[in-house]
């Protein structure tokens, strides 16, 4: 048998652990042959691939980023729901001699997964996103790196802003789902966590910040990049590689605002893409090499159309269908939990 593996989408560490993890065991224990196409489906398209086997994932686990790259080139013209037409695509699958994928990534990713799958090509899905707005999987393997990075971050403002008396709001990413600013929050205990799902006032979010200060504290305020402030999502020039509206600076729009409602001396801080790179937590790289090892066993066994998602601490085939068309939000639930201790 002969795979392709491929990634999409915006990088996310553990991918070199999750290649790592697939090639160790469709290589080596089932005998199968592997490429590895450079820059997602640019790769693909020009024909630019290399063999994967052992020696070319070495001392992978560790490193952060992708050695294959990664980027948002469609496989295909045409959108979900539309007509496809795949006699190119078909026509360079049947010239590469493969007999399955193994996509890596996120929502996009495994959509475009799910269409190859039902349009008879023979894929399955690796779950990767820092966002971990996958729905199917309790984890997605970048994200407790992400929440790692952030909730450092928080440790390290926090010192400055206590040594001044400031209000420090730091902005992670999140544009629909809320989790790092969920989690990253909770783990660093930052006194406000501002997340896309659910909308507060600035007369709430400076009431929760006021009280803070009169207990002799000082605040720290977490915003996911999406938080919707005055009902309306704070954006950047340009486009993503989506075409959506660029998101980015909700952290720099809200700290003068408390300022001047408050009195209280805030700065903010864009964590950006800090929160994707380095090295993956040890917890992304075991769930990572773990997802590419269940990959490799369902190529073997032909169970196509299914991605390995984390449910419980179990590897599980689910269907690809089941982890698409909707994103893993915050439930409400998890967010009233964490706000009755905001402030």
């Amino acid at each position: 048998m002969k795979l392709g593996v491929l990634c999409s989408g915006g990088d996310s560490p553990g991918m070199n652990a999750a290649i790592r993890g697939a090639v160790l065991r469709a290589v080596d224990v089932h005998g199968f042959e592997m490429i590895g196409f450079m820059d997602g489906w640019r790769g693909f398209h020009e024909g630019d691939w290399i063999a994967l086997d052992r020696p070319a994932v070495r001392g992978l686990s560790p490193l952060g980023g992708v050695i294959l790259g990664t980027s948002r080139v469609p496989p295909f013209a045409g959108r979900p729901g539309e007509e496809i037409d795949l006699s190119d695509f078909r026509a360079r699958y049947d010239a590469y001699g493969l007999d399955g994928f193994l996509l890596i990534g996120g929502n996009g990713t495994q959509t475009v997964a799910s269409i190859l799958s039902d349009h008879g090509v023979p894929t399955i899905g690796l779950p990767k996103t820092i966002d971990n707005d996958l729905s199917a999987t309790d984890y997605t393997f970048g994200f407790d790196t992400a929440v790692s990075i952030a909730a450092e971050a928080i440790d390290r403002l926090r010192t400055t802003g206590d040594s001044h008396r400031r209000c420090m709001v730091l902005e992670v990413m999140g544009r629909d789902a809320g989790w790092i600013a969920l989690h990253a929050g909770m783990a660093g205990g930052a006194q406000v966590s501002l997340l896309p799902e659910f909308p507060e006032t600035l007369e709430q979010v400076c009431e929760w910040v006021t009280s803070v200060r009169d207990r002799g504290r000082s605040s720290l305020v977490v915003v996911a990049e999406g938080f919707r402030l005055d009902g309306a999502a704070v954006t950047r020039e340009g486009l993503d590689g989506f075409g959506r509206p660029r998101l980015g600076g909700v952290a720099e729009v809200l700290a003068p605002l408390i300022e001047a409602e408050t009195g209280i001396e805030t700065r903010a801080t864009v964590l950006g893409h800090v929160q994707r790179g380095g090295s993956p937590t040890a917890f992304d790289r075991v769930l990572a090499t773990r997802t590419g090892i269940a990959a490799a066993d369902a190529a073997l066994a032909e169970s196509w159309g299914t991605m390995a998602a984390l449910q419980g601490d179990q590897i599980t085939m689910v269907p690809l269908a089941d982890a698409v068309g909707r994103l893993k939000t915050v439930p409400a639930d998890r967010y009233a939990e964490a706000r009755l201790n905001f402030g």
